[in-house]
């Protein structure tokens, strides 16, 4: 029966529930407020009643004869008041005083028989039912005479004396005075009819009030259930709609939108996922079987022509294009099982120290030394800030590249700057000028933040926001930010950000002439966003081009300690000790430049790589 009737409780709704508990909570309120007033009043009419018979009791007994004959005589309306005289026996002598109401009605309290007190105490008013009588029976009483004559009576029972017979002798006497309650009792009745009254207005304007309140309360909820209905039929871009996020329904809707868009998020990423992986496996299936149908090719032709005259020389040739196949095929694997390998996040250190400021010095030689007609530049990248409607962007000034050292894999950068210069090698003329710009900058934003921002202009530009507050406030985290614009035929504004995706390529005909096999920057995106950092494309501010920012984090920035004056000769001394001390880097620097530079001339001979775009 527990269970039978807990379940029907459980299938009433919400609203009928919280109402019905709003009119209970109501009706108790209301009962416990008017039984309350009703006894508080009950009690403080009893109390002024006691102190009326205590207070006029002397005089009542003392003019009782003017009372008696004023009833008697002038046949003005009930007396007030009731008095019984008895002896010391409690015998009754005398009741002077009785109130006669309307059409002959006498009503007398009930007092203790005669001859005995009872319970009563002197001095101690107590309530007495009433004792109706008819003096003439021909006249009918009305129902609010008889009322009025049947309500009880508060009686005082006090000691008093009278003189003997004789004149001289005094006589014990006990006198009861009494009067009748029905004043407080119309009072006490009228007081409940208005309370009950007013108790049914309040509860019914109550349940209507709380009707609305919770209808209007619980209408977003009814805006939740519709909104999950249509998520639940697929529709992934619904919301719950907006409430003040103080209120329990405003932080659930704040709590289910968020929620929502991540799921959102998470299956936006699962879909593309799915067709990022569709595609990748298509393109390499595609960039795959070009080299295995060239193999198979020259194969089929080497056994055709084996037999006939002159098939040494074709022999040659065909295993020169079977070379070149596998060749190109080998470099398209390590290319993916890199990939692949970044993905899952293994083929990487991030626990050595990185001379960035070397590796640049490196590829400019590197990119020299392909293109020995090409001009190239070297310097610093300044934040020119946001100007009116002109966004902030990056400067390069002439000069030499600022010591950056941070924390990460150094092959790995080095395969990205690698990559960098190799696409400019590529795909710009060999005369066209290249700048490459290297600067430490800080910005208040995490490393975590900037991985995820994907690799376009409006995420380059929300990081150069955070590097204008960095600057200005001193905090945050500092950021090394090279780039490297050239000025040859650069890439469509609509495609920048698509020079990212495997395989990509701009003209793949071209690329395949070029060694390019559309994963370059692919793996270059995916180094840089292992090392929290982030990698975009833009068009080169002057001349045109292909602008390639690459940024990555060095470390927190440390407050600045302002340095003591020096005197002259402290500082002829430590202008001494700097010279010196850059002498020495430069110098070491350079052999660690041209050993670098060897290297490079022998992995470039070495791992033939097509890093394209």
């Amino acid at each position: 029966m527990r269970k039978r009737w807990l379940g029907r409780l459980d299938a009433v709704p919400l609203s009928t529930k919280l109402v019905a508990c709003t009119l209970v909570l109501l009706m108790v309120g209301t009962f416990g407020i008017s039984l309350t007033i009703r006894q508080l009043v009950s009690s403080y009419l009893v109390q002024k009643t006691d102190t009326q018979l205590r207070d006029q009791a002397q005089l009542v007994y003392s003019n009782v004869d003017l009372l008696s004959s004023k009833d008697e005589n002038e046949n003005v309306g009930p007396n007030e008041y009731f008095m019984q005289l008895r002896d010391t026996h409690n015998n009754i002598v005398s009741t002077p005083l009785v109130p006669v109401l309307r059409n002959s009605i006498v009503s007398e309290p009930v007092l203790p028989a005669n001859g005995s007190m009872g319970d009563v105490q002197f001095d101690k008013p107590f309530t007495a039912q009433a004792k109706v009588r008819e003096l003439s029976s021909s006249v009918k009483a009305d129902k609010r005479t008889m009322q009025v004559a049947q309500a009880p009576w508060r009686v005082l029972a006090l000691e008093g004396r009278e003189r003997g017979p004789d004149g001289t002798s005094v006589l014990k006497m006990t006198v009861y005075i009494g009067v009748s309650m029905a004043d407080q009792i119309d009072i006490i009745s009228t007081l409940t009819q208005y309370s009950i009254f007013v108790s049914i207005i309040i509860v019914l304007l109550g349940a209507v009030v709380a009707t609305l309140i919770i209808q209007r309360t619980l209408l977003p909820l009814k805006r939740i259930e519709k909104t999950a209905a249509k998520i639940a039929a697929g529709d992934l871009s619904q919301r719950v709609p907006t409430a003040p996020e103080n209120t329990e329904v405003g932080s659930l809707a704040a709590s289910l939108n968020a929620m929502l868009a991540r799921i959102e998020s998470s299956f936006r990423e699962q879909r593309e996922t799915t067709e990022k992986m569709k595609q990748f496996v298509s393109d390499a299936s595609h960039e795959l079987r070009t080299p295995l149908a060239t193999i198979h090719g020259y194969s089929e032709l080497y056994h055709m022509q084996r037999d006939l005259p002159g098939a040494l020389e074709r022999a040659d040739e065909s295993i020169d294009h079977i070379e070149a196949s596998s060749q190109r095929m080998t470099v398209l694997v390590e290319d993916l099982l890199s990939l692949a390998r970044l993905d899952e996040g293994r083929g990487i250190d991030m626990t050595q120290q990185v001379n960035l400021t070397q590796q640049l010095r490196d590829a400019v030689d590197d990119l020299h030394a392909l293109d020995t007609s090409r001009t190239i530049r070297r310097g610093r990248l300044e934040l020119n800030a946001k100007d009116g409607n002109k966004p902030a962007y990056l400067a390069f000034k002439e000069g030499q590249f600022p010591l950056v050292t941070l924390t990460g894999d150094a092959s790995r950068l080095r395969q990205v700057i690698t990559n960098i210069v190799g696409n400019i090698h590529r795909y710009t003329p060999s005369d066209s000028p290249v700048e490459v710009g290297l600067s430490l900058l800080p910005a208040s934003i995490s490393p975590e933040s900037l991985q995820r921002m994907p690799s376009n202009p409006q995420s380059l530009r929300y990081f150069l926001e955070a590097v204008e507050v960095g600057q200005s406030m001193q905090m945050g985290m500092n950021y090394a930010v090279f780039s490297f614009m050239d000025h040859g035929p650069g890439v469509p504004a609509d495609r920048q950000s698509q020079i990212f995706e495997r395989f990509y390529t701009a003209d793949p005909s071209r690329a395949r002439q070029k060694g390019g096999t559309g994963l370059g920057m692919s793996i270059a995106q995916s180094v840089v966003r292992a090392h929290h950092g982030f990698i975009d494309a833009t068009t080169t501010l002057n001349g045109g081009g292909l602008t390639l920012t690459v940024i990555l984090p060095v470390g927190p920035v440390e407050p600045q300690v302002p340095q003591p004056a020096l005197s002259a000769e402290d500082g002829k001394a430590g202008k001494s000790d700097k010279l010196s001390k850059s002498s020495r880097q430069n110098r070491q620097g350079s052999r660690q430049g041209k050993w670098s530079h060897r290297e490079k001339n022998k992995t470039n001979r070495s791992d033939p790589h097509s890093h394209e775009n």
